[in-house]
């Protein structure tokens, strides 16, 4: 995995999610459901922070941020 993937979390914004469940079939590693009409992430350490969640996401509910934790 490269740097600049590492140094990356994956967010949500709940308020923003309709559950369209979008994400949750674009994800290559299946690291998302819903839950509660929500999407939930179930697996942090799997994903591999491809942003293809945030991509697809209409109401840009789900996106990669740099972590400053590092």
């Amino acid at each position: 995995m490269s740097d600049q993937k590492k140094r990356k979390s994956l967010k949500t914004i709940y308020e923003w999610c309709k559950g369209c469940g979008i994400c949750v079939a674009f994800c290559p590693v299946k690291v998302l459901k819903l839950e509660d009409e929500k999407v939930k992430v179930i697996d942090y350490d799997k994903c591999t922070r491809c942003g293809l969640c945030e991509l697809r996401c209409p109401d840009f509910a789900i996106y990669l941020e740099e972590d400053h934790n590092e």
